[in-house]
């Protein structure tokens, strides 16, 4: 028997559709980015549950007749495509001709259109890939869809998806994304009746000041950079509002946002040793090139593309980043006019004559920087010159002084972190005893880091930020599960600027920040405020610990093996402990060494992947000394 045969539609579009629509948030981009392309200038989302109930578009665009709006329900139906070379010219934003497809193949989908020359527009209802009802209808001119239950024929799908409130913060990054690239049009979310953005047509600066935050509004520098390869525009955040996560950080190719490592190592070089090394900076750059040199096609959410040349476009981005930089006066640019010297080189003092002028008219370097089309161009002869270019990206390693600096800088900014505490875990004898640190003896802290303690056969060398993390992590983790936190009452509300995504992470976490001792409350126009406490952490500045909690826990969001729970103790115990680079007292140092060993897995720091110390034993100090 035969027993190769071909799939059902219904089912090919399910198939096809796990590829396109992967969750809420995935429908989102397709549909706006369709109304982005049918030229309309107002566009508004509306969505429940977090998309899983409804996500309706409606924009006021060109609308579709009833023949185009029958169509655009079909597999590989598409208005942007009609040879394979209109692949490589790609101006517009969705042109797959798959997103309508899937999306009436995992959801129930509703359609009202109407162009403006016609006097009634269409209405389509589709259900499972099946169109259950079209009819003429009055409407607005432009084109109102909606998809109610997704993945209602797909139950294992809609098990996959996670909760409201962490679909909605997907949702709200697709929006913003399109939201930026543009600024000149007029979008709304609406999120269970309640409007979430409201952003009016205007010019770049303000539309990124109304998505990530009015903050920044001072904190941006301008870019603009324009070659006859690539044009490069936009705005990069000052080094002040770097953080340890990449969520504000926004790549546009002719519009279209896209993810690229590549292209982020580039602007991140271009921070170097002007940010941490454990921050990102904030940027928003739109790179205009010619269609040809860029392929788009090669990821089903056209989020990755291929470059024709990735070299030339990374030296771009560096350069015209590390120029916006200096024009800014953030990073230091050179001034030739103020050396005296420079004006007694052979190149000023003599003349320019006829001869050398041809010679140098004739040179490649020459015609690289005054012919079009060439500030790119790298004859094949040099290519082995330049096999080894990533090097002169690496940076240098930093010398011992500047260590120092960072230390000091540490010890002014942590000052008001460090609080330790006496904990019931186990006896202190018994720790003394299993580790057998000598009682009394001295401690060194060696390059502010480290705590040198004397033990019976040699030495401990502790790590006292780790060791302080794993000191929180198991006070904060025996807190949560006993739901015994005490709270002390703020005698002023600190009230919180943040991001609307992270006000909808913020209330995801509140119910687990309160077992912990943060009680923020919410007020009727969306405002959060910190009431209370932690009774045993130090008071002052709770805007900020929670504004580096939630920054903190979305980097660890990616250890999905982990609960929300946890990462919100992994979050606290690093941001309270005290951090490498801090001069520490005997009396700290003590009560660090005694608390360490009173843990119940004192040798590990919270995520399992360092030593808090390490034992050197007498044996071993005289291996290494050859007795």
């Amino acid at each position: 028997m035969d027993i190769i045969q071909l799939l059902p539609d219904s089912i090919a579009n399910q198939i096809a559709a796990g590829e396109v629509i992967q969750r809420p948030a995935s429908a989102v981009k397709e549909l706006l980015e369709n109304a982005v392309d049918a030229g309309a200038t107002e566009i508004k989302l509306i969505v429940q549950d977090a998309g899983k109930a409804l996500i309706q578009v409606i924009d006021n665009g060109k609308g579709m007749s009833e023949t185009d709006a029958r169509l655009s329900f079909e597999r590989h139906a598409t208005s942007k495509i009609q040879k394979i070379d209109d692949l490589f010219h790609i101006k517009t934003m969705g042109f797959r001709g798959e997103a309508l497809a899937s999306i009436a193949a995992v959801a129930q989908v509703e359609l009202k259109t109407r162009r403006a020359e016609d006097e009634l527009g269409t209405y389509i209802e589709i259900e499972n890939s099946i169109v259950i009802k079209q009819e003429p209808c009055a409407a607005p001119f432009g084109t109102s869809i909606s998809m109610k239950n997704l993945f209602f024929n797909v139950p294992a799908r809609r098990n996959f998806l996670k909760s409201n409130a962490a679909e909605l913060r997907h949702i709200i990054e697709e929006f913003i994304r399109v939201a930026m690239a543009f600024p000149h049009l007029f979008f709304s979310l609406t999120s269970n009746g309640q409007e979430v953005f409201h952003l009016e047509a205007g010019s770049l600066k303000q539309r990124v000041v109304q998505a990530l935050g009015n903050h920044l509004n001072a904190q941006l520098v301008a870019l603009k950079d324009e070659t006859d390869y690539i044009n490069i525009s936009g705005f990069i955040g000052k080094p002040e509002v770097s953080r340890k996560t990449r969520g504000d950080q926004y790549i546009f190719v002719n519009n279209r946002f896209i993810k690229s490592s590549y292209l982020n190592h580039a602007i991140v070089g271009a921070f170097i040793e002007l940010i941490p090394k454990e921050n990102f900076p904030l940027y928003v750059l739109f790179l205009e090139i010619d269609p040809a040199q860029v392929d788009i096609n090669v990821h089903p959410t056209k989020q990755e593309i291929k470059f024709e040349d990735e070299k030339i476009i990374y030296a771009f981005v560096k350069a015209a980043v590390k120029h916006a930089l200096a024009q800014a006066s953030i990073a230091p640019s050179l001034d030739f006019s103020l050396n005296a010297d420079i004006q007694q080189l052979d190149a000023i003092n003599k003349p320019f004559n006829k001869e050398e002028q041809e010679s140098a008219a004739t040179s490649n370097l020459f015609k690289t920087f005054t012919q079009r089309n060439q500030a790119h161009f790298i004859e094949s002869d040099n290519k082995a010159e330049l096999q080894h270019w990533q090097d002169f990206y690496t940076p240098s390693k930093e010398n011992s002084s500047s260590k120092k600096i960072d230390a000091f800088l540490q010890n002014e900014k942590h000052e008001d972190d460090f609080a330790f505490a006496q904990y019931d875990f186990l006896s202190s004898e018994k720790a003394k005893q299993e580790k057998k640190i000598i009682e009394g003896a001295p401690l060194l802290q060696v390059l502010q880091t480290y705590i040198l303690a004397p033990a019976e056969n040699g030495f401990v060398l502790i790590h006292q930020q780790l060791a302080h993390e794993r000191i929180l992590y198991e006070r904060f983790e025996q807190t949560v599960h006993r739901h015994s936190a005490i709270s002390q009452q703020l005698l002023m509300p600190s009230a919180l600027q943040l991001s609307v995504a992270d006000k909808t992470l913020l209330e995801e976490l509140l119910p687990d920040l309160k077992l912990i001792g943060y009680i923020i409350e919410k007020s009727a126009d969306n405002i959060f405020s910190v009431t209370a406490v932690p009774a045993d952490l130090l008071n002052g500045n709770e805007t900020k610990a929670i504004e580096l909690l939630l920054e903190q826990y979305k980097h660890f969001n990616s250890e999905v093996k982990f609960s929300k729970r946890e990462k919100i103790v992994r979050c606290l115990a690093r941001q309270h402990a005290v951090k490498a680079g801090r001069i520490l007292t005997e009396k700290e140092m003590r009560q660090l060494v005694e608390d360490l060993f009173q843990c119940q897995t004192s040798n590990l720091s919270p995520s399992g992947s360092s030593p808090t110390f390490i034992e050197f034993k007498e044996n071993y100090l005289d291996g290494l000394f050859g007795i």
